[in-house]
């Protein structure tokens, strides 16, 4: 049995680190503040040095927190941000663009003939979320020099010197050939990456090398992105089961085993892991607003914080007839318009913040429902349940709402920062093979399950709301 181990997971608004033994759970805990900058046109960025810093912060917090040494270390990553960066120095050339960023929007637009063989190669529609549109235009627009990846080969290679990525993370690019899980030359010709430099792409459970950023000289064993380390931690490790993580946006993961599928329904096709040589695959689908439609509400004074739900929603029986959609950062899938911006009908002078709150919940809900769907399309059996973990799944509004209109159960996890056990649980497996993936993640076991209550008809009511307000965002946009 190993020792303890350094679980960080560098997030979009945070840092958060646990140190976690294999018998005692979690003995420590750290975390450190990311102030992403949001700015006109659909422009997020982020100070890389700001990365850096909220990860050896936050490690070193949870180190002394629990006050006995490590073994080792593992780091999740947010997946689509990116930088460009020179690898002599290590010092970054650009800001970092983040996941949510829509400044490649109109590259995408110029290389829409592209994009059945993009998805055919890499699973992923052409959209800006991914990583591969941000590099381009970092190359088209901001600097020619040095290297230009995703943000975790910046901090692994500031942490250990190493040029690396795992293969889940690479698969967030649009530049991975799914069935190889090698780099695509055909996908690289399409962005006009030919010539980059590109980091090697190993296994989430691979000794990478060695940092003394937290103190004594620890190795690097685990390294994953941020949804499928909470894949990883739920135990969603069978095909047809499926977990959704509610954070700044909601990501329902569906696992289909050691084969990649194509989503016929407007998911994204992509590795979970590549663990010890074998590669597990998932579909996946995005909401890209859950805690930020959150933190919006809280802005404009409506409520007081996310802890505000329960109590203000909970003061009216239902959203009173107003919809929202909230699309505040555009839809992603099932629809890929990340050009439409959200809605909010049915007002009337009747209308209080309880029903906004209800209307938000119900919103939520109501897209990972379909993304819910879409993934039943795609695997030919509907889920018969849904595990779930994040901050928002503190709600107990938004927990019965999603059981409502999913009509299944929603097991919500009794563990905390999954993300961070999830890579822990890799970080364990690089450092000592000889243990099984079951070993080495802690025991899922729900805090709360939430059965439906709402009758057929009525979720059916209330979810073709949602899909009539949807619609009229689509056709009051020119495709």
């Amino acid at each position: 049995m190993t020792g303890p181990v350094l679980a960080v997971d560098q997030g979009t608004s945070g840092t958060k680190a646990l140190v976690v033994c294999p018998m005692r759970g979690v003995i420590g805990s750290g975390s450190a503040p990311v102030r992403p900058r949001y700015l006109p046109g659909g422009r997020v960025e982020v100070t890389p040095g700001e990365l850096l810093d909220s990860v050896v912060d936050a490690g070193r917090a949870a180190l002394a927190e629990a006050g006995e040494p490590v073994v080792a270390v593992g780091l999740a990553n947010q997946g689509e941000t990116v930088l460009a960066w020179d690898p002599a120095t290590g010092e970054p050339l650009t800001d970092a663009i983040v996941w949510q960023d829509r400044r490649a929007e109109a590259l995408c637009t110029e290389l829409a003939a592209h994009a059945p063989a993009l998805r055919e190669t890499t699973g992923l529609p052409l959209d800006p979320y991914f990583a591969a549109p941000k590099m381009a235009w970092i190359r088209r627009h901001l600097t020619r020099r040095g290297v230009v990846t995703t943000s975790d080969v910046w901090l692994v290679h500031r942490l250990t010197g190493a040029f690396v990525t795992d293969a889940a993370t690479a698969g967030r690019t649009q530049l991975l050939d799914l069935d190889t899980t090698r780099w695509s030359d055909a996908a690289l010709d399409v962005f006009g990456l030919t010539d980059e430099r590109l980091p090697e792409v190993v296994d989430a459970d691979t000794h990478i090398g060695t940092t003394a950023a937290f103190g004594p000289e620890l190795p690097l064993t685990g390294l994953l992105v941020d949804q499928q380390a909470a894949l990883l931690a739920q135990s969603v490790t069978e095909p047809g089961t499926a977990k959704c993580t509610y954070g700044t946006g909601a990501f329902l993961l569906a696992q289909t085993g050691p084969r990649p599928l194509r989503s016929t329904s407007g998911l994204v096709g992509c590795v979970a892991w590549r663990l010890a040589g074998r590669t597990s695959y998932c579909l996946d689908g995005q909401v890209y607003t859950a805690a930020s439609a959150v933190r919006w509400l809280t802005d404009l004074g409506v409520i007081s914080g996310a802890a505000d739900l329960d109590t203000v929603g909970g003061s009216v029986p239902d959203a009173g007839g107003v919809t929202f959609v909230p699309a505040l950062a555009g839809l992603a899938a099932p629809w890929w318009r990340g050009d439409l911006r959200g809605s909010v009908t049915g007002l009337g002078l009747d209308t209080t913040a309880g029903h906004l709150v209800r209307a938000l919940c119900d919103g939520v809900a109501a897209q990972v429902a379909e993304l819910a769907d879409a993934v039943a399309a795609d695997l030919g059996a509907p889920l018969t349940t849904l595990r779930v973990d994040g901050g928002l799944t503190r709600s107990t509004l938004l927990m019965q709402a999603q059981a409502d209109l999913l009509g299944i159960p929603v097991e919500v996890s009794a563990l905390p920062d999954v993300t961070a056990l999830g890579v822990g649980a890799v970080a364990r497996l690089g450092l000592d093979p000889s243990l099984t993936v079951a070993e080495a993640v802690p025991q899922w076991k729900p805090s709360a399950v939430y059965e439906p209550r709402a009758g057929a008809a009525q979720a059916a009511e209330r979810r073709a709301r949602f899909r009539a307000a949807v619609s009229t965002l689509l056709g009051d946009t020119p495709a």
